[in-house]
């Protein structure tokens, strides 16, 4: 006899628990309530046997019955039957009620009402705290009880006002810029923005000795007149910022005119339509892309005197014309030495014809580093093809001067490509572009040995940089910006930027390709060495400079202070003295009074200019003859008064 379906379905063996993790609701620590019913519902499971209590934090006191029914029965009479699930059959209230438990307790949403309530409660005693700060300083107003409307109003409108004018005093005088901001007697002490810029120690120890004229370099330039400023721009040393510094950075009574879209500014002198930098970004390349000492000083003076309006560019064959001829007249004059270099031969060479004195500028860089640059700068496929090398009036010839590549360019170049080729104009370059190349027969190296050659260039490239008007060094940028408007008494408008981080920075040698760069570059090595040593001398002395003439105004300063003071004293006392000459039997005491304050006076001032010589300049003493002129101008000053 067969039985019924459901009979031989409840007659069947109890169904085993799927074996599968439980499903993670919001709550990583514990099921819902809802979960645990629904998994104690199935036949055979564990879950069916524990009662679940309350979520956590959830007392019994409100709902103390459980949140589920008991278990129906089953409708059917048999055993084991299959259970409806319970979540259905709740009432409709009972499961909004569940829902609403379990979005509760989520876990974003506490965190949101945590926040929520934080700040509710940082803000309410945040106004409190600022009530009583306003009902102190703001008696009168604030005296009612409590804050009323009307002052809340009042005291939101003055916070927000001065949020408002510190955004705005950060936008308009951002930093230390605002001369405003800069009052010793609120702020601190700034720290010395010159100092230890590359990282290295505060004190130098200088390894040359140079004059006092070697390291005092004041230029009176004059831009109203015939004055000139000239830029050897040497390449990948950082002169294409600096360029550019020049003509967009420099306060003028005439700024340059830089239009968007174009390099090249205009920068005339005030009131003239003549230019006074001759420049990249001013004059553009008008003696040849990136020329040198030796094409500079040759052509600069040609093209300023022939042509007035530094704006039209000569030819290709004009610039060889003024070369030449330039070049016939430097060998026709009686007094050019090839192997003099004086300053006087250098002052010569920086003045032209029509009376223009021009002031030769550089910019010098680490050798390695600018070597490495260079090379990434060819491996992107950059050349210098441009370039015109006139010297002794004619570019050099195809075997003087050979080519490392048979292509356009030299792009794709692995370093040691670029290493290898013996014609490389990278090599030593800065030392090339520096010194006089007449001097050795310009680019024909059979004229004399490589020794004598290499020494010759040397040294005509070190008198050349001591004798320039400036030159800056690209890894002390501020140094740089400083030692410029002392010379030229021209300020710049925003401080230099010192980039540690380059592209030369960033390509990884060892130990045995830096050694070889720097065998490749020697000349420029040793120019660079002495180069550093007289910029940070020049650097100290200009600092040390500038020290003295300060103290010497606060001197003068405080001289002119002490000899008010006396002349106000010997006034009230003449008229103490006219008013009491009747009662003062001894006419002797009051001089000798102001002698004595006199005495006073001078050995208190003569004290304290020593203490402030010996703190400026230790091991060094003042001589006695300044200390006696400063007494006698006192005394002379006092004798005047009276």
């Amino acid at each position: 006899m067969a039985l019924p379906a459901c009979a031989a379905r409840a007659l069947r063996p109890p169904m085993q628990p799927e074996r599968r993790a439980p499903a993670r609701t919001t709550c990583p620590r514990r099921h819902s309530r809802v979960e645990a019913e629904l998994a104690a519902s199935r036949p055979g499971s564990v879950a069916a046997s524990v009662r679940t209590g309350p979520p956590r934090g959830v007392s019994r006191g409100l709902n103390s019955q459980p949140l589920l029914d008991e278990p129906l029965k089953a409708s059917s009479s048999l055993a084991g039957a299959v259970r409806t699930p319970l979540f259905a059959l709740l009432p409709r209230g009972r499961r909004r009620r569940m829902h609403d438990l379990r979005r509760r307790w989520d876990l974003g949403s506490l965190c949101r009402a945590l926040l929520t309530r934080g700040l509710a409660a940082l803000g309410h005693s945040l106004k409190h705290v600022l009530g009583a700060i306003f009902s102190k300083i703001f008696g009168p107003l604030a005296s009612v009880g409590n804050m009323d409307e009307k002052s809340n109003k009042l005291l939101l409108a003055l916070v927000m006002l001065f949020l408002f004018a510190v955004i705005v005093l950060q936008y308009v005088c951002p930093g230390t810029e605002c001369q405003l901001l800069r009052l010793q007697a609120f702020s601190s002490p700034m720290p010395d923005p010159y100092r230890s810029e590359d990282e290295s120690s505060a004190r130098f120890v200088p390894r040359y000795n140079f004059s006092r004229g070697d390291l005092l370099r004041k230029v009176d330039f004059d831009i109203k007149g015939d004055d000139l400023i000239v830029f050897l721009h040497i390449q990948k040393t950082g002169g294409t910022t600096f360029g550019r510094h020049l003509v967009r950075n420099i306060q003028l009574e005439q700024p340059c005119e830089c239009r968007v879209g174009q390099k090249k500014c205009t920068c005339h002198r005030p009131g003239k339509r003549e230019t006074w930098l001759f420049s990249r970004f001013s004059t553009g390349w008008s003696c040849g892309l990136h020329a040198d000492w030796t094409e500079l000083t040759s052509c600069v003076p040609a093209v300023v005197d022939g042509k007035r309006d530094a704006r039209l560019r000569p030819s290709r064959w004009r610039i060889f014309q003024i070369l030449d001829a330039a070049s016939k007249d430097r060998r026709g004059s009686p007094n050019t030495n090839p192997g003099a270099n004086s300053p006087s031969s250098t002052k010569t060479r920086n003045t032209s014809k029509s009376g223009k004195n021009f002031h030769y500028i550089t910019i010098l860089r680490d050798p390695v580093s600018r070597y490495l640059s260079e090379w990434r700068h060819v491996q992107r496929g950059a050349t210098w093809k441009a370039s015109l090398h006139v010297c002794d009036g004619r570019p050099p010839t195809s075997e003087e001067l050979p080519s490392c590549y048979t292509g356009d360019d030299w792009s794709g170049c692995p370093l040691k490509e670029f290493m290898d080729c013996p014609y490389n104009l990278a090599n030593n370059r800065q030392v090339r572009m520096l010194s006089d190349l007449t001097l050795v027969g310009c680019y024909n190296l059979s004229v004399m040995p490589e020794k004598q050659r290499n020494k010759v260039l040397l040294e005509s490239a070190k008198s050349n940089l001591k004798h320039m008007a400036f030159f800056g060094l690209t890894e002390f940028q501020r140094k740089t910006q400083y030692l410029f408007e002392k010379t030229f008494n021209m300020n710049f408008i925003s401080p230099f930027t010192q980039y540690n981080t380059t592209r030369a920075s960033s390509v990884e040698i060892n130990e045995e390709i830096q050694k070889r760069i720097e065998g490749l570059n020697f000349l420029d090595m040793e120019l660079y060495s002495y180069a550093k040593d007289l910029f940070l001398q020049r650097y100290q002395f200009m600092r040390q400079k500038e020290h003295q003439e300060a103290r010497q105004k606060r001197q003068e300063q405080r001289k002119f202070l002490k000899g008010r003071f006396l002349q106000t004293h010997f006034q009230s006392q003449g008229q103490s003295q006219s008013q009491n000459q009747s009662q003062n039997p001894n006419p002797n005491a009051n001089q000798n009074a102001t002698q004595n304050l006199i005495q006073n006076l001078t050995q208190n001032s003569s004290q304290k200019e020593n203490s402030e010589s010996q703190k400026q300049n230790p091991g060094q003493e003042q001589s006695d003859g300044s200390t006696s002129s400063g007494t006698n101008d006192y005394l002379g000053s006092v004798e005047k008064w009276r």
